[in-house]
């Protein structure tokens, strides 16, 4: 009986070694397409997660930099050149647009009112709305920093979402070759089905090895560019009080 039994096993799964690799290279062909589908994931995923630690880290350390030099200066005007060496400081492009609109404004007020001081109310409204303009500059600014900064975290969410789901597939699937062999076979030991089931389980830990690091670090990434947006808006709104302090005649 023990004779019948190893050579079903023989048969069916094959040289069962127990190692990994040997499990994936005896799957059937449907688990080793998904485990070469689970593999692109996961590796575009941790791409996309060094990418992303590189690039907020930059961005953070260029924020701080600029802020610094922002506190220091006492003009909006020398603030400018210096924000232009921070290639990588949302608050920079921020305050680089609203500065921008601030200029354009103040050149159309300079052309429209004569050389001595005005007295037309109309005036007052006039730089008012170009307050509203600049606030709609940093605020267009802020969000595409955001969206900047927001950018790949979708593959992550899918990896992480799809992952799980196709693994599973995988291992429905091998299942189904297990019991199918046994089925033609007649043989249901479990010598006979360890083998088939051991590599169909595969694809599931391969589908949440993929998915497990993706959520975790599109969870962190997304607190953190929700943190960095916030200071985006409080920045925004700082220079906003600053312009109408200084630039808008009362």
């Amino acid at each position: 009986m023990k004779e019948i039994s190893s050579v079903a096993a023989g048969n069916m799964g094959g040289h069962f070694h127990g190692s990994l690799l040997s499990m994936v290279l005896d799957a059937g062909a449907m688990v080793q397409f998904v485990l070469l589908l689970l593999l692109f994931f996961s590796v575009v995923s941790w791409a996309i997660i060094l990418m992303k630690y590189r690039s907020i880290k930059k961005a953070k350390r260029e924020n701080d930099l600029f802020l610094g030099a922002y506190m220091k200066s006492d003009k909006l005007s020398d603030i400018l050149p210096e924000s232009k060496k921070f290639k990588h400081s949302n608050m920079a492009e921020v305050f680089q647009a609203g500065y921008t609109e601030l200029i354009k404004i103040t050149k159309v007020i300079r052309g429209s009112t004569p050389v001595r001081e005005s007295d037309d109310p109309n005036v007052l409204p006039m730089e008012m709305k170009g307050i509203d303009n600049v606030e709609r500059a940093m605020n267009r600014a802020c969000s595409s920093e955001v969206t900047k900064l927001e950018s790949a975290l979708g593959f992550l969410a899918t990896t992480g979402n799809a992952s799980p789901f196709i693994g599973l597939f995988g291992t429905v699937w091998g299942i189904m070759d297990t019991f199918k062999g046994i089925g033609a076979r007649g043989s249901a030991t479990l010598a006979v089905v360890a083998p088939g089931i051991s590599e169909a389980l595969i694809a599931t830990a391969a589908g949440l090895a993929a998915a497990i690091p993706a959520v975790i670090f599109y969870n962190y990434y997304l607190n953190r560019v929700k943190t960095m947006a916030m200071e985006m808006d409080n920045f925004a709104s700082e220079l906003l009080n600053i312009i109408e302090r200084y630039y808008v005649k009362r």
